[in-house]
C-alpha cells in the first residue's frame, strides 16, 4: 500500500508540472480530489490494509492529500491573481475619440445678446409663461377687437379665457414698469408662444428679447443708437441698416430696423425675397397709454422698446436658412456649432 501512495505521488507530481491553464487545473481536480477520484479510491482501500500497518498508512495518505489539495489551491490562486491582473480590454484596439457636448446655438446666440445689453447698462428680468389677458393684451394698448386676441393668433388656457401662454415677452416690461420707479433699463429674454404655421421661417414656440428703457427726456435719437449699436456689435461694423417705419399697439412712433441680408450681401436672394434686407427687430417710443397704465406719468418720462425674435437672430448669426433645423435634434447641424 505505501508503495502504492509513493507511486501516485510521483505520477500526481508529473501531472502537476502539466498544469498550465484553467482548464488543466480543473482536470487534474477532477482526476484526484473528486468522491471518485483517484485520491479517494486509496482511502477506500485502508480498509483492507492490515490493523498493524493502518496508522501508517493514513498518515502517508493524509499527507498526500495535503500534498495534492496544497498544491491545487496554490496553483488556482495564482491563475486568479493572473486574471485580475489583466488587462480588461484590447490594448490594440484603436483609441476612441471624446466628444464634448456644447451650448445649443440658440443658448450660445442668448448669451452673446444678453452680453452686449449688459455692457450698455441694461439689466436682464425674466417673467411667466403663462399670462392673464390684462398684461399680455390690455396693458400694452391692445384694443378689445385686436386679431392677436383671437384664437388663431394666441393658446388660451381650456376652461379659462382670462389666462394664455404668453404671445411675447412685452408682459414682462408691463410687470417690470408696475414694480419699479423710472430710470428703467432693461431686457426680457423668454419663451413665447403664437398658434401659427411651422415653416423655415416660423415656429408655434420660440424665443423673444425685448429691451425697455424709461428714464426723463428719452428720444427716438437714442433707441436708434442703441439699435445700432447692439447690430454692428452683433453682425458687424460692415452691415448697412434702415428704419421703416411701422405700427405697435404698445408704442409710437413705431419702427422696424433692417439691415443688409447675410447670404446675399444685399444683393437679392430667396431668403431676403429678393430686397437685399432682413428685418431684424421692431421697435419705437412707448406710448403714452401703456405709461399711464403702468403709473408712470407721460408728462414727466418717456423711453422706448425694442423686441426681436432669438431664433432669427441664430439664424442671421450661423447662415441657416431654415428655423426647423435649430430643434430637429439632428447632429451635424448642432456639432458645427
Amino acid at each position: 500500500m505505501i508503495e502504492k501512495i509513493i507511486s501516485l505521488k510521483a505520477i500526481i507530481t508529473e501531472d502537476l508540472k502539466l498544469i498550465k491553464d484553467v482548464k488543466s487545473l480543473e482536470d487534474f481536480r477532477l482526476k484526484y480530489l473528486v468522491k471518485k477520484g483517484e485520491l479517494t479510491a486509496l482511502f477506500e482501500n485502508l480498509k483492507s490494509v492490515p490493523n498493524e500497518q493502518k496508522k501508517d498508512v493514513g498518515r502517508e495518505l493524509n499527507l498526500l492529500k495535503q500534498f495534492v489539495e496544497s498544491e491545487f489551491k496554490n496553483l488556482k490562486e495564482g491563475f486568479e491573481l493572473a486574471e485580475d491582473t489583466s488587462p480588461t480590454i484590447d490594448l490594440t484596439l484603436p483609441g476612441r475619440n471624446n466628444f464634448k457636448g456644447s451650448k445649443h446655438p440658440v443658448e450660445q446666440v442668448l448669451d452673446k445678446i444678453i452680453e452686449i445689453f449688459v455692457n450698455m447698462g441694461f439689466d436682464v428680468a425674466e417673467g411667466r409663461e403663462i399670462e392673464d389677458n390684462y398684461h399680455n393684451f390690455d396693458a400694452l394698448n391692445f384694443a378689445p377687437n385686436h386679431p392677436a386676441r383671437d384664437m388663431q393668433d394666441t393658446f388660451f388656457i381650456k376652461g379659462n379665457d382670462d389666462l394664455l401662454f404668453r404671445t411675447h415677452t412685452s408682459p414682462v416690461q408691463v410687470r417690470v414698469m408696475e414694480n419699479m420707479q423710472p430710470p428703467i433699463r432693461t431686457i426680457m429674454p423668454g419663451r413665447v408662444y403664437r398658434n401659427e404655421s411651422i415653416s423655415a421661417r416660423s415656429l408655434a414656440e420660440f424665443h423673444q428679447v425685448e429691451g425697455l428703457y424709461i428714464d426723463k427726456n428719452v428720444t427716438f435719437a437714442e433707441l436708434k443708437g442703441t439699435m445700432v449699436t447692439f447690430a454692428k456689435k452683433m453682425y458687424g461694423d460692415v452691415l448697412k441698416y434702415r428704419f421703416r417705419a411701422s405700427y405697435f399697439p404698445f408704442t409710437e412712433p413705431s419702427a422696424e430696423m433692417d439691415i443688409t441680408c447675410y447670404l446675399c450681401k444685399g444683393q437679392g436672394c430667396r431668403v431676403c425675397k429678393y430686397s437685399g434686407w432682413l428685418e431684424i427687430a421692431g421697435c419705437g417710443m412707448v406710448h403714452p397709454n401703456v405709461l399711464k397704465m403702468s403709473n408712470i406719468d407721460p408728462d414727466i418720462y418717456s423711453g422706448y422698446a425694442f423686441g426681436f425674435g432669438l431664433e432669427r437672430t441664430t439664424l442671421l448669426n450661423t447662415g441657416i436658412n431654415d428655423i426647423r433645423a435649430l430643434y430637429e435634434n439632428d447632429v451635424k447641424v448642432l456639432k458645427q456649432f
